[in-house]
């Protein structure tokens, strides 16, 4: 039985890499105290100074970009989100794009060489357009991974659904959550996410380690996630840097969503690739080379 006593979150990398046939990058996790108390957390790759950032989607943590970084082959930042991975939770459970940017603001400006090509998916594609939108000095390009806002169909309703049960008896019982969900692919594929997504509490019970399970669980009384999408909207249309949006060919985008993102960003490019909308999860080459590609000279 696999246990968080096991973890090591790096041991994942080696294996990552010689499946891409590349080195496995040297990574560490550095901590920002910010001015309220609360610590964001991120992981650095490589040994120079990141000029790219990743921002993860609800409910992810930093590692889910590891194969991406593998495959850009330089430096790079990727966050815990507030509220996610080893980044301390809001009392009020405020995670809404425009909330949180400030934190991503503190974190490019401390550990990046700016400007930076942003890259973020799902909330962190809002986050990040908040972000660029709130101080073009620090993003020189945005690439927002498979999200406009107003999400497109489906998302917050099935997320509610599959953090709808908060406690595991074990990491296994967890696994077997997760697939009945028809997610994380195999067995295996799945455990990494799931040990890098929970924690075992002191009482023994496994738990999701990222606040937003508690606040999209029907058994919680923390306030929910505002309904803000007229202010990302406002936001992404404010952005001025080159744009590319990437969209899953089986994810929450439909030609709606790209028509109304087409009209607020007419000069932004659109890129198809056939994925989920975890798009780091399985097209993640296509996102290192579209990163690779706003910063020749410097990645």
């Amino acid at each position: 039985m696999t246990t968080h006593a096991d973890l090591n979150e790096f041991s994942f990398l080696a294996d990552d890499a010689r499946d891409q046939g590349a080195e496995a990058p040297a990574a560490a996790r550095v901590q920002l105290e910010l001015p309220d108390g609360r610590a964001l957390s991120a992981i650095r790759y490589g040994s120079g100074t990141p000029n790219a950032v990743f921002l993860h989607g609800a409910g992810l943590n930093a590692h889910t970009w590891d194969r991406t970084v593998i495959d850009l082959g330089a430096p790079a930042l990727s966050l815990d989100l507030p509220g996610h991975g080893d980044s301390s939770w809001r009392t009020d459970a405020d995670y809404a794009p425009e909330t949180i940017a400030p934190d991503v603001i503190r974190a490019i400006e401390e550990w990046a060489s700016a400007p930076i090509t942003l890259v973020g998916q799902s909330l962190g594609g809002l986050t990040a357009a908040h972000v660029a939108s709130a101080r073009p000095d620090l993003v020189s390009d945005l690439i927002l991974v498979d999200i406009v806002p107003g999400i497109g169909s489906g998302g917050p309703s099935q997320l509610s659904a599959f953090y709808a049960r908060l406690e595991f008896e074990s990491v296994d019982d967890v696994l077997d959550h997760a697939l009945a969900f028809g997610l994380g692919g195999s067995r295996d594929k799945a455990l990494r996410g799931v040990l890098l997504n929970t924690r075992t509490r002191e009482d023994g019970v496994v738990e999701w380690k990222h606040h937003l399970a508690h606040v999209l669980s029907e058994k919680t009384e923390v306030p929910r996630l505002r309904d803000h999408h007229d202010t990302d909207w406002d936001a992404l249309r404010r952005v001025a840097q080159p744009i590319t949006l990437i969209a899953g060919s089986r994810g929450y985008l439909g030609d709606d969503d790209l028509a109304a993102f087409a009209a607020a960003q007419p000069e932004a490019r659109i890129v198809t690739v056939d994925a989920t909308h975890n798009v780091q999860e399985t097209a993640h080459r296509d996102i290192a080379d579209l990163v690779r590609s706003t910063r020749p000279e410097r990645t």
